[in-house]
């Protein structure tokens, strides 16, 4: 992409808030590659992770004093042009996923990315200072609301398609619910639509911590020469922690005690991978979709439908005067890839057979609808003493 510059746009009215406070004046950073087409369709928008900024791809005309590129050892990776390099370099260019040949690629900072767009450490009219602390809380439909004035300010009223990963991918996923009409395609990665509890508890101790160093001077250090890096840090430690499962992180980083730890697992593997085994139902199924050329969203009707006559018979029993409430229970979904794979399989027809079941692996299930007491595979599934309250009760997996 050769070097790059970014730009400022000052949008024109006030960007009206979740909160109910209006926000006024509003800077937005942006830089753009490739070029935009006569009747301006070719637009993809791409949206920043957490610590990113407008510079997504290309070299900084002006570098800044730390890089936004992402991974371990980025900048010897990246070599001298690290902090200068854009943080998607590898995504956006011609030729690349996001081919500026034929795309207009646009990027912004962030409402409240304080790199160029307006935020925390912003001017406040009102006071003459930056907001620090005073600056309104935002939410990701506030970030879709200031791209959406800023995209309406350059005179782009429908978009491509809108990418990115992690807090990027929230806002993707907001475009298509804020602008459904004005966006042809969501490309969400390493993102969610919602913050799980436990994730919320994590984000709550990383601002415990920032708020906690002496130097946070409650959320005004602007200007005090002192900033509460330490708590940054500390903070942004909890967050690395977030982004991988603790199996993740033991097989990052000890991959040997891994291996000693789950040894039934990776003989699994082991023997998969030989011909020993075969593979994981779940796999199965994905490879007999290839096979079948069946699309994904179409197979999921059809696989699903069973279930939704489980519910039609449970309710079927409850009407005619037995048991509703014990019906559920006595109704099975048994649903897994029959040993001929798909093949044959007529779309809306429930699925019959029996897949191959591995030892000890929960996850095989049978493909048919039955009413429990009735099946004759029951037999496969003697019952077993349940420990904890000495009910008898069934090796088979309930949905």
């Amino acid at each position: 992409m050769g070097v790059v510059e970014t730009f400022h746009l000052d949008l024109p009215d006030p960007v009206r808030l979740d909160c109910g406070r209006e926000l006024h004046p509003v800077r937005v950073a942006y830089e753009t590659y490739g070029t935009l087409s006569p009747e301006r369709d070719n637009v993809i928008l791409v949206c920043h992770a957490l610590s990113g900024d407008a510079h997504a791809a290309g070299v900084a005309k002006a570098p800044p004093e730390s890089g936004t590129r992402d991974g371990f050892g980025a900048e010897e990776r990246d070599g001298s042009s690290a902090k200068g390099l854009g943080w998607w370099d590898g995504m956006i260019g011609p030729g690349k996923a996001f081919d500026t040949d034929r795309y207009f690629v646009i990027s912004t900072n962030l409402l409240g990315g304080c790199r160029g767009t307006t935020g925390p450490s912003s001017t406040d009219p009102a006071t003459g200072r930056p907001y620090g602390s005073d600056f309104p809380v935002i939410t990701v439909g506030d970030m879709v609301r200031t791209q959406r004035a800023f995209l309406d300010a350059l005179g782009i009223e429908r978009l491509a398609a809108v990418a990115g990963g992690s807090l990027g991918g929230m806002q993707a996923l907001e475009w298509a619910i804020s602008y459904p009409d004005q966006v042809d395609a969501v490309v969400a990665i390493a993102s969610t639509h919602a913050l799980h509890p436990q994730g919320v508890a994590w984000n709550a101790i990383a601002r415990e911590a920032i708020m906690r160093d002496p130097a946070w001077q409650g959320g005004h250090y602007y200007g005090t020469g002192r900033a509460p890096d330490a708590g940054m840090g500390i903070g942004r430690m909890v967050g690395h922690i977030t982004y991988l499962s603790a199996p993740a992180l033991e097989e990052k980083f000890f991959p040997a005690a891994a291996v000693r730890r789950r040894p039934a697992l990776h003989d699994h593997r082991a023997r998969v991978r030989g011909g020993e085994l075969s593979a994981s139902p779940g796999r199965l199924v994905r490879q007999a979709l290839r096979r079948q050329h069946l699309p994904l969203h179409l197979a999921r009707a059809d696989l699903l439908r069973p279930r939704q006559a489980a519910r039609r018979r449970v309710a079927e029993a409850g009407a005619r005067g037995r048991a509703g409430a014990d019906a559920a229970d006595r109704v099975q979904l048994r649903l897994a890839l029959p040993a001929g794979g798909l093949a044959g399989h007529r779309p809306g027809a429930a699925l019959s057979g029996q897949a191959g079941r591995v030892r000890g692996d929960r996850r095989a299930v049978r493909p048919r609808l039955l009413p429990a007491g009735r099946s004759a595979a029951d037999a496969h599934h003697p019952p077993v003493p349940c420990p904890r309250r000495g009910r008898v009760t069934s090796r088979k997996r309930h949905w």
